[in-house]
């Protein structure tokens, strides 16, 4: 290395010359291994709840948060309910009102879920490293509302009126970088865009940034609001939708052979991942381990998961190998299944392909969406939450609306109602359009 005048300064040594990439790669895991990665804070904001008690009160009890929406007039739309989360205030969740006025709906449900995951885990920002603490909190789509509310006035007033705040209310990063500066985190920041898999996908890489070292403590997750008219013009015009208007908290439903689509949910969902001995420093409560995280890509098609469900299975070995866990370690699946024809079959394959036997001889799967309906990239977050509480309080949240199993499907799905069980360990499915297929797991500690 030279400075500006030409005189060579010699490189120390590394302690890592000379090794085999493979062998690097190994030692540099077993470093990683040493720190382990666990939660202890839980947000979120649901059409069934708009807190997690709320929340989990509501699923235990197989309660649908499906009902016509109200956000804007559906009359022309083939679909004309969804899951909106019903009676959420932002201005609480921000210091200043302006900054929620100047948030797009994604944001301020993410605000939201973060604020309540920071509060459950008694974090102080005033007695924290703040370099060390970071925000991976994602969406999938972003601010769509704001993009058409100011595509209209374009179209229909004049440019000047397009607000100077439409490209910064409407990317999705915005929602993390909004978070880390009402706490003040300076640590490791970025969101993650991977459709329905994003939220699986912050956790895991924040659950990775933590193992390697760069951090402390990761407020993580996802958030979305996609219920407005180009989301369901969208996704309707796909024929990705439930059309069962006639009775909207029955539309999703999952495993069920009458199922014809899903159904579009808004909300967020944010856990607080914190290495271990730092949460045992502050005395923190821990709720669970993050043990494991997997990840692939099916490389096939647009929208449409691989037929046979390898895609999907390699992403839960790859989260059972890094947990160190066997198939038959694991108490239940809380699974991605959407409530679409070929979606849920494709699923079903993936988990008898990771679990073999065990897939239909004692694991328990059930599908939260049932009753929620599907919040693309807050999916995951929400799910994970129901993860970590099936854990703590050993009961499995049911797949409702399962009426007339898919003889395809030929799993324990927990049918309609809750089911008190052992849970030692759970892995949450999140799958996304563009092949995108993220897993994580949990264990009790």
């Amino acid at each position: 290395m030279d400075d500006c005048r030409g005189v060579a300064f010699p490189l120390p040594p590394s302690p890592f010359r000379g090794l085999s990439p493979s062998l690097f790669f190994s030692l540099t895991t077993l470093l990683m291994s040493d720190r382990r990665v666990v939660i202890t804070g839980i947000g979120v904001v649901t059409p069934v709840g708009n807190n997690k008690d709320e929340f989990w009160k509501n699923l235990v009890a197989g309660k649908s948060g499906i009902r016509n929406i109200t956000a804007f007039d559906t009359t022309e739309y083939g679909t004309h309910f969804g899951g909106e989360a019903v009676g959420f205030e932002p201005k609480q969740y921000f210091k200043d009102f302006k900054d929620a006025r100047r948030a797009d709906r994604f944001t301020q449900l993410a605000m939201g879920a973060a604020k309540m995951s920071v509060a459950d885990s008694g974090l102080d920002p005033d007695k924290l490293d703040v370099t060390r603490v970071g925000v991976m909190v994602g969406s999938g789509i972003g601010g769509l509302m704001t993009l058409e509310d100011n595509h209209e006035l374009l179209l229909k007033k004049h440019p000047s009126r397009v607000s100077p705040f439409t490209i910064p209310m409407m990317i999705s990063n915005i929602a993390s970088g909004m978070i880390s500066m009402e706490y003040g985190f300076l640590g490791p920041n970025m969101c993650i865009v991977t459709a329905c898999a994003t939220s699986n996908h912050c956790i895991g890489e924040a659950w990775r940034i933590i193992k390697f070292g760069d951090a402390d403590v990761i407020v993580a997750g996802g958030a979305e609001a996609s219920i407005s008219p180009m989301g369901l013009s969208g996704f309707g015009n796909m024929k990705a939708l439930s059309t069962r208007n006639d009775a909207p908290e029955k539309a999703s439903r999952p495993f069920d052979v009458d199922r014809d689509g899903f159904v579009m949910g808004e909300g967020a969902g944010v856990v607080i991942l914190e290495e271990y001995e730092h949460a045992k420093k502050r005395g923190a409560h821990i709720y669970c381990e993050l043990a494991g995280y997997g990840l692939s890509a099916d490389a096939y098609h647009l929208s449409a998961p691989l037929p046979d469900g390898s895609g999907a299975a390699r992403c839960m070995n790859m989260a059972l190998k890094h947990a160190k866990l066997n198939a038959d370690q694991i108490s239940y699946v809380n699974a991605h299944a959407t409530s679409t024809p070929v979606g849920d079959v494709c699923e079903t394959q993936a988990i008898k392909k990771t679990f073999g036997d065990y897939a239909t001889n004692g694991l328990l799967v059930s599908a939260t969406k049932s009753m929620t309906g599907h919040l693309l990239g807050a999916a995951g977050g929400v799910e994970l939450a129901a993860s970590i509480l099936a854990i703590r309080d050993q009961i499995i949240p049911p797949t409702i609306n399962v009426e007339n199993q898919d003889p395809a499907v030929d799993l324990d799905v927990v049918p309609n109602v809750a089911r008190e069980a052992k849970v030692t360990a759970a892995l949450s499915n999140s799958f996304g359009f563009g092949g995108h297929n993220a897993a994580v797991l949990v264990t009790k500690i």
